[in-house]
């Protein structure tokens, strides 16, 4: 059976939120939006989104570094959101193993969202309907589309290349040749779910900082305050220059 899911290198991955702004751009026009913001120019903003990228940091200071983790639905195989709905409004799709929401029959009672370990699931408080990623469904297959941009809006707009898409049941797919060969991992597989969506590790690069680089020897304000100051009297820029 065919598995569609994205495998996403967190070694290349730069937090630009390119996939989430082109996800919600694309998702927000299409037929799984429109996706509600609100106060989106505020202290508060809130909003519905399929894709968000979680950025913290890793290690002690002075050796720490910083990790871009996007996460979206990962498509599990055996997911714990379709039993749960009252109504069967979310399914997995035979054809194609893509988890989606048929918004006819979703009354925003937010079990799934409760059932998903990864809390990928959003309410849209202004429809009151659950909402998630689609991988596109309505882009990959769309026939009035080149080829080339028959892919999730994330994979297309990401500058990196940091996100792939395939299928991971097919042994010479990219997706799976990316897991096989940089040793892709699925997200809290304790869960049993089975994600489909995987993650590439970030290589390790051990970096060596010595204590004379925690501080600019060519600090700017070090170097100006050597410099010779004018008097109190003289004549300023503005007395002497005409603008």
């Amino acid at each position: 059976m065919t598995q569609l899911a994205l495998v996403i290198d967190l070694n290349v991955c730069v937090g630009c939120h390119a996939c989430v702004t082109s996800c919600k751009e694309w998702n927000t026009s299409g037929g799984a939006g429109p996706l509600v913001d609100k106060n989106a120019y505020d202290e508060d903003p809130s909003g519905t989104f399929f894709n968000r990228v979680q950025t913290f940091e890793v290690g002690e200071f002075p050796s720490t570094e910083t990790v871009h983790f996007p996460k979206s639905c990962l498509h599990c195989e055996d997911p714990p959101c379709v039993p749960v709905c009252p109504t069967g409004a979310s399914y997995k799709r035979p054809e194609d193993g893509i988890v989606l929401v048929d918004y006819d029959k979703c009354i925003g009672c937010k079990y799934c969202s409760w059932a998903c370990p990864y809390g990928v699931r959003e309410i849209d408080e202004s429809r009151k309907e659950m909402t998630k990623c689609t991988l596109c469904v309505d882009r990959i297959y769309n026939p009035t589309l080149d080829e080339a941009d028959r892919l999730p809006a994330c994979v297309k707009a990401c500058p990196t290349n940091a996100r792939l898409y395939g299928d991971i049941h097919d042994p010479d797919s990219v997706v799976s040749v990316a897991i096989r060969e940089a040793g892709g991992y699925q997200l809290m597989p304790e869960w049993g779910t089975k994600p489909a969506n995987h993650y590439l590790p970030r290589r390790k690069t051990r970096i060596t900082i010595r204590d004379e680089e925690l501080e600019r020897s060519d600090n700017p304000l070090k170097i100006d305050s050597k410099l010779p100051r004018p008097g109190r009297d003289e004549p300023s820029l503005d007395d002497v220059t005409s603008w």
